[in-house]
C-alpha cells in the first residue's frame, strides 16, 4: 500500500486541523428558582455572625374584635410567637490544572475553567433553591389523579394517586381559587407566579390558543408569549434546569405556584 489519507502514518499526519479560536461549551439550561428566593435578611448578616439566621413569625390575635357597649370593659386577647430559621450552607466545585497545560495550551485555559466552573455553581445553586420549593407540605393534584374538573389538596406533601392527565387551564383556575381562599399573597402585589417545564404548560397553552384564537386581544398574546404574561393572576416561568419527575404515563409533570416568600408554595402534580 502506498500513501493514503485513511492511515495517519501513510498520509493523514500530512496535515494538522486548526484549532478555532471560537470557545464553545455545552448548552446551559434556563434557570428560574433562584431568581425567586428571598434571603436577602440572612445575606446582610455579613461575616462572622455564625451560619444560622432565625425570624419570627406572629400570629393574628387568639380572639377576634367585637361590638362593645357603653360600659363594657376592654376585652384582652393575645398572639403567639413561631420561629424560623434558615442555615447558611457551602457549596463549591474545582478544575485543578497544571502550569505545563496552560504553558502548552492553544486556547486559554484560566478563561475556559472559569467559564465552565460559572456554569456548574448556577447549576448548583438552581438545584438547591428546587429543593426548597419542592420541599412544600401543601400539595395539588387532579381528584383521583384524572379530574379534568377537580382537585384534591394536601397539607402533607404527599399525593393519593398517580396523575393520569396534563395540566389544564381549568385546573390553573382550581389552584389561583384555592391560593386566594387561603389568604396566600401574590408574588410581586399583583400576580402569583408558577415555574415548569416547557412540556408541563403544552396543553394549558393549548387551552389560552383555543380560548383566545377569535379575539384580536387573544391572537395578541399569543404573539406576545402568553406564557410569560398572566393568567388568573398568575404569571408562568419556564425552567429546563431540573429534569422531569418522569411519572407514570408521562402525562403530567410538577408544577410549582408560590406568592410572596413568607406564605406556602403549592406543587401541583400535573
Amino acid at each position: 500500500m502506498g500513501q493514503v489519507w485513511g492511515t495517519n502514518t501513510l498520509g493523514g499526519f500530512m496535515y494538522a486541523d486548526n484549532l478555532s479560536d471560537v470557545l464553545r461549551t455545552e448548552l446551559q439550561p434556563m434557570t428560574r428558582f433562584r431568581q425567586f428566593c428571598d434571603a436577602r435578611d440572612a445575606s446582610e448578616m455579613g461575616y462572622h455572625r455564625g451560619n444560622t439566621y432565625r425570624w419570627n413569625i406572629y400570629s393574628d390575635v387568639a380572639t377576634q374584635g367585637t361590638t362593645l357597649d357603653e360600659t363594657t370593659a376592654m376585652p384582652e386577647t393575645n398572639f403567639t410567637i413561631a420561629q424560623a430559621s434558615l442555615t447558611i450552607i457551602e457549596l463549591g466545585n474545582s478544575v485543578p490544572y497544571t502550569g505545563l497545560l496552560d504553558d502548552f495550551s492553544e486556547q486559554p485555559v484560566k478563561e475556559i475553567i472559569h467559564k465552565v466552573l460559572k456554569n456548574d455553581a448556577n447549576k448548583a445553586i438552581e438545584a438547591d433553591a428546587h429543593a426548597q420549593f419542592d420541599a412544600t407540605l401543601l400539595g395539588v393534584q387532579p381528584t383521583s389523579g384524572s379530574s379534568a374538573t377537580a382537585i384534591t389538596v394536601s397539607t402533607d406533601g404527599t399525593f393519593a394517586a398517580n396523575n393520569d392527565i396534563a395540566m389544564s387551564n381549568v385546573h390553573v383556575k382550581l389552584i389561583s381559587d384555592q391560593m386566594k381562599e387561603r389568604n396566600i399573597g401574590t408574588y410581586d402585589g399583583t400576580n402569583y407566579a408558577c415555574i415548569g417545564r416547557p412540556s408541563t404548560f403544552r396543553d394549558f397553552k393549548d387551552d389560552l390558543e383555543t380560548i383566545h384564537q377569535h379575539t384580536p386581544e387573544g391572537f395578541g398574546m399569543i404573539l406576545n408569549g402568553a406564557i410569560g404574561r398572566h393568567y388568573e393572576g398568575i404569571m408562568f416561568y419556564e425552567q429546563t434546569a431540573i429534569a422531569s419527575e418522569a411519572w407514570t404515563n408521562s402525562k403530567s409533570d410538577a408544577a410549582y405556584f408560590f406568592g410572596k416568600s413568607d406564605d406556602y408554595c403549592h406543587k401541583l402534580a400535573a
